[in-house]
């Protein structure tokens, strides 16, 4: 059966044993989001996933797609994403994720290790962020 995002948050939270209060001290939000998220009254985007589903040590695409069942599958992107928002706002992160959606194709059916996935991500991002900053000293943007 697949979990619903407020089942999965709540389940995460209690296995690390914290209060919501704590979470939500953690992730920088209310103790009141963290209700509304826990009774499915509401859901975070963005950076607020990211920075959710790093406190509970799941991924965001976990948490945020009732699919998933690995809690840890896409978590390797997740502080990728975390600093390209920092840097670039949200379009800066949707378009790398975006592209780090569109590279992960490439290990279907693979048998690469994680760390030689993590190396492939790193490479890409730092490829990502030199593009962008190349566009910001010629473009200003």
């Amino acid at each position: 059966m697949m979990k619903k995002f407020k089942d999965k948050i709540k389940e995460a939270r209690e296995t690390l044993g914290i209060s919501q209060a704590a979470l939500a001290e953690q992730v920088g939000i209310s103790k009141r989001a963290i209700t509304a998220y826990e009774t499915g009254a509401a859901q975070p985007r963005g950076i607020n996933a990211r920075k959710l589903a790093r406190v509970l040590n799941v991924s965001a695409d976990y948490l945020l797609n009732e699919e998933i069942e690995d809690p840890h599958r896409g978590k390797e992107k997740d502080a990728y994403l975390e600093e390209i928002y920092a840097s670039y706002g949200k379009q800066g992160e949707e378009e790398a994720e975006q592209l780090l959606e569109r590279n992960l194709a490439l290990f279907a059916g693979g048998t690469l290790s994680q760390e030689a996935k993590d190396a492939f991500f790193e490479a890409v991002m730092k490829a990502y962020v030199a593009c962008k900053e190349e566009s910001r000293k010629t473009y200003g943007t």
